[in-house]
């Protein structure tokens, strides 16, 4: 969510360009400044942000993507990190899953200095 302060300067000096897949916002200054920013839906995360809005926020072009259906066929849709979330990937073993891990097979023979 955006802070009271963003709000308000988006309102009063932001001309919304567009609208990302996951609801993000992105703005650039009427006044003729060039800045540019995102206004996140939901938790602010930078990896909320696909490639082609973060290459328009980042000057790396001035065409503002239209959909993420402009990808070339080799490209997968953005998905944000998921680390520190419900959504993250946990592995067999983790606390949260049990904490039940597969027995040591043996073949693992630990370095010692002395050898």
């Amino acid at each position: 969510m955006a802070h009271i302060g963003t709000r308000f300067f988006t309102w009063r000096n932001g001309k919304q360009v567009g609208e990302d897949q996951f609801g993000n916002r992105y703005y650039e200054d009427r006044r003729g400044t060039g800045r540019r920013w995102v206004v996140y839906k939901g938790i602010v995360e930078g990896s909320k942000v696909p490639s082609q809005w973060n290459a328009w926020l980042h000057r790396t072009t001035d065409t503002v993507p239209q959909s993420a259906q402009d990808l070339r066929e080799w490209e997968k849709l953005h998905q944000p990190n998921l680390t520190g979330t419900p959504h993250a990937y946990r592995p067999a073993g983790h606390v949260t899953k049990g904490a039940k891990r597969a027995a040591a097979t043996g073949d693992y023979e630990a370095w010692s200095p002395e050898g």
